[in-house]
Parts: structure tokens; sequence; C-alpha cells
């Protein structure tokens, strides 16, 4: 008899939802309130010593160099060959940041990944 697939419980399942609007949520906060609001960004490059700035300047060097969709495509490449809710998890926080931070790309090859994912029997527990 074959492996059943891998699929999250309704619990496991809720939770992803809620770490997937999470990560877009503050994706989504950080682009149109820090990085495209003007103001903001020159104030936070001038130093300005707050927890959005210190955001910012994380935020700003992995986008450009597109963090985001490569952690995320490697989350998922690993979740596909060994599929677990946590990696499930990482994917849909890293493709989340990655879709609204202009790492359009590699995110959304990762979020096809991690649905290719969804088809791959269960590990075979011990």
């Amino acid at each position: 008899m074959p492996r059943p697939l891998f699929r999250p419980t309704a619990r496991q399942t809720n939770w992803l939802i809620a770490i997937g609007l999470l990560a877009v949520g503050e994706a989504l906060y950080l682009r149109f309130m820090a990085i495209e609001r003007a103001t903001v960004a020159l104030a936070c490059q001038a130093g300005l010593p707050t927890w959005l700035c210190s955001t910012y300047r994380v935020t700003i060097p992995l986008f450009q160099h597109e963090v985001f969709g490569i952690v995320a495509l490697a989350a998922a490449l690993l979740n596909l060959i060994r599929p677990s809710v946590v990696l499930t998890a990482f994917t849909l926080a890293a493709a989340g940041f990655g879709l609204v931070l202009h790492n359009v790309d590699l995110a959304a090859l990762a979020v096809a990944v991690l649905m290719l994912s969804l088809a791959r029997p269960a590990p075979a527990s011990e």
C-alpha cells in the first residue's frame, strides 16, 4: 500500500495560514509605511533610532540582494525532499516577504515548489 501524502492537519493548516498572513502583513507594512514613504525613508537614512528604522535598515539590503526569494526557494526545495510543517511555515513566511518586497521571481517559484511538496509522500514514522 502506498504511503499517504504529506497533508498538514487542520490545526497545523490554521497555524500555517496565520503565519502566512502575518508575514505578508508585516511585509506590506514595511513596504508602504517605511520603504515607499519618502519622509520615513529619509528620516531612517538620516539615523532616526526607532524600531521601524532598524527594521528598514535590515530589510533594504536583504531585498536588494533577493535574500527573501533565495531563502524561500531553498526552504521549499528542502521541503520537497523531506516534507515537514516547520519547513512549510518557513517557506510561507519567506515567500510572503519575497512576494511583497520585489523578489517575485524566486518567491513565486518557491510557492510553486511548495505546492508540489503537498503531492509527496509523508515521511515514514520511525
